[in-house]
């Protein structure tokens, strides 16, 4: 009961911390939330080049820019998995770092090392903008850096994995918007605006499962 009581107030505190900043936290709290939305971007793309994986494709190209935007270009693979991967599966990932900060700390260190090893791999492999290249670098080196001299592996699992659906969750009314159009045409079974609200209740149902699991009397 206790540690989940315990639980729940990070929750909360994350939360908290999440919308002041975001909401009142004007042009300073949208910095200090930066590297969340290039986080988020990461996921989003990441998710694209699993389902590129899984389904046979070949990746050539993952762009992360310095914005916020990004983009990947495959060949082959099942379309339709592939452009859902970029928010259902970013959510999905969102999910389980979340899931893992919270419920699996002894993990937390070695999925944080995972999650920087992906990310140089990316910066090496399919990224063709030294931009973008910094940018995941930079990424994996912070996080070498808070497995290696910190103790807060699994609170910034916690806080990266919750914000990082919190914001797709927001933004899913601009962020995919390419993907439903492509979606949409690729499936022509209904308007990508129909699709937007699909894609949105899959990912609250599934955030609203993963939260519960977490909070949830061992």
């Amino acid at each position: 009961m206790k540690e989940t009581q315990t639980l729940l107030i990070k929750v909360l505190v994350i939360l908290a911390v999440y919308f002041a900043l975001f909401y009142y936290g004007g042009t300073t709290g949208r910095k200090i939330l930066y590297p969340v939305t290039l986080f988020v971007t990461f996921l989003h793309e990441f998710g694209h080049t699993l389902g590129a994986l899984v389904t046979g494709g070949q990746v050539e190209v993952i762009q992360i820019n310095p914005n916020g935007s990004g983009f990947t270009r495959s060949r082959g693979g099942n379309a339709g998995i592939i452009l859902m991967g970029g928010y259902i599966g970013s959510a999905l990932l969102g999910n389980l770092l979340f899931y893992i900060g919270a419920r699996k700390q002894k993990a937390a260190p070695f999925t944080l090392t995972i999650l920087g090893l992906l990310m140089a791999i990316v910066a090496f492999l399919w990224s063709e903008s030294l931009t973008s290249s910094v940018i995941l670098i930079l990424f994996a080196a912070g996080i070498y850096v808070i497995t290696h001299y910190t103790k807060w592996e699994k609170e910034v699992l916690m806080f990266f994995g919750l914000a990082a659906v919190l914001y797709i969750i927001q933004d899913f009314n601009v962020g995919p918007s390419s993907d439903l159009n492509k979606y949409a045409t690729t499936l022509r079974i209904f308007p990508a605006d129909i699709w937007k609200y699909i894609w949105l209740g899959i990912v609250v149902f599934i955030s609203f499962v993963n939260l519960r699991v977490i909070l949830t009397k061992r």
